[in-house]
């Protein structure tokens, strides 16, 4: 590529492409995952003129449905359910501060199924039951800091590998 055929240099911190609009930017996230409203505040909050500019934004969002608190509650939960407990999922959706009853009937999904997918977990990280106290605690740590409560924790452990022809 000769002289003349060289893009011209951009001065650092500018890009090649005009920026996106701010909701051109906001699309753009909600098109690769659901994110919640707190989300959008924190990542569009740097690119608007000022924080009215991105609230009045979210809430025409939300009225043409493209921002959904009930969905970004349920993919939270699908991607994330198989490896952690309800305790721990409750305190990430506490974190998005969503609606009580959103939080409440996740939660109450997740109470149902919290037994199964401990047991899954812990069968695909360890697959025996534990032959000391120290394995035994360092199993129960395990699942205990990805969030599934004690009950459940000494269930999975006391019970072991269950039987397929039950």
């Amino acid at each position: 590529m000769g002289p003349a055929q060289r893009m011209p240099l951009n001065k650092p911190g500018q890009s090649a492409r005009p920026g996106l609009s701010l909701k051109g930017r906001a699309l753009k996230y909600l098109a690769a995952r659901e994110h919640s409203r707190v989300e959008l505040v924190r990542k569009l909050g740097p690119h608007a003129e000022s924080p009215e500019q991105v609230e009045q934004l979210l809430d025409e969002l939300e009225q043409r449905g493209f921002l959904s608190a009930e969905r970004f509650a349920e993919s939270m939960v699908h991607r994330k359910a198989a490896r952690y407990g309800t305790l721990r999922l409750k305190a990430e959706l506490a974190q998005h501060q969503l609606p009580p009853d959103i939080t409440q009937a996740v939660t109450r999904q997740l109470q149902d199924s919290e037994l199964e997918r401990a047991r899954a977990l812990w069968l695909r990280r360890f697959g025996q039951v534990p032959e000391s106290p120290e394995e035994r605690a360092r199993q129960m740590r395990f699942l205990a800091g990805r969030g599934f409560s004690g009950d459940v924790i000494r269930r999975v452990i006391k019970d072991g590998i269950p039987d397929p022809s039950t």
